[in-house]
């Protein structure tokens, strides 16, 4: 179990606050990717693109005002093949929502290997709760790999690189197999994410669903109680926003619920959704 006690405390423990700069001579530029697998998603077929671009057309301000199951009725009605529905373990409800919704689709979890212990307690329920089958992505090096090629604590010195090998690159593989995929993106997550629409098609043709965009934290709140779901401890423990464990802090009552990420630098996204 993580220790959730002073702010102060885990900022130094984990180095994300004032803590001095690992020098990284001898160690490869965190520029440059390791080797071993793809770094980017192959672009879907001009083509496909452009039915995506339709739907979009066609069904953005339809589906505005649509309850998040309709929504996900709607993905099940109108696309073919095998759907990613994208989980960070904060919560379950997109698990919620696909089950019994959208029948050919696959939750899909990146395991950081920085994550909270109580992150990956409840990546195991969910795969014991839900019929949905749950894939679970890596990056190429484990942390301690990438601690032999990068140096020690990537994550504090350079966060923008280690979540472009830990995350964004990750995800982009996973990507390949699928046409589209679901994403937990809220409106009031974030001012860059405040126009966020509810599909959207991405930098390689996929086509990006956001069902519960347009819900509150509330509304979230509201979904778990009522479905009695899964619940992540540390979000009962003044953290709103779980990121990696070497990268989240807790957030006092009041405070923007996103700024406990990536606390004490100007990083405010990891890459994903951008």
């Amino acid at each position: 179990m993580t220790d959730t006690g002073s702010l102060g405390g885990f900022a130094a423990a984990t180095g994300l606050v004032g803590a001095a700069a690992v020098p990284r001579t001898g160690y490869r530029d965190p520029e440059v990717s390791p080797s071993g697998a793809p770094t980017t998603t192959t672009h879907l077929s001009p083509e496909q693109t452009a039915a995506h671009r339709a739907l979009v057309d066609e069904w953005n301000d339809r589906l505005e005002g649509r309850t998040a199951e309709e929504i996900m009725a709607w993905v099940n009605d109108h696309l073919t093949g095998t759907i990613a529905v994208t989980m960070s373990m904060q919560d379950t409800v997109l698990a919620e929502l696909a089950q019994g919704r959208v029948h050919d689709a696959e939750l899909v979890f990146l395991d950081t290997g920085y994550h909270f212990d109580e992150t990956m307690d409840v990546a195991r329920e969910v795969d014991e709760r839900y019929t949905l089958p749950l894939r679970t992505v890596e990056p190429v090096l484990t942390v301690e790999e990438q601690t032999a090629t990068y140096g020690p604590d990537l994550y504090r010195d350079n966060p923008t690189a280690c979540c472009r090998m830990r995350k964004v690159e990750p995800l982009a593989r996973m990507l390949n197999p699928y046409e589209a995929w679901i994403s937990g993106v809220k409106r009031v997550d974030s001012e860059l994410r405040k126009n966020t629409p509810i599909l959207d098609v991405d930098r390689t043709g996929r086509l990006k669903i956001n069902p519960i965009v347009q819900w509150t934290d509330q509304d979230v709140e509201d979904y778990i109680e009522a479905h009695d779901l899964i619940i992540h401890p540390l979000t009962r423990q003044g953290y709103p926003s779980i990121g990696c464990a070497t990268c989240t802090l807790p957030v006092a009552p009041g405070e923007d619920p996103r700024s406990g990420r990536w606390a004490g630098s100007s990083k405010t996204e990891c890459g994903l959704h951008l």
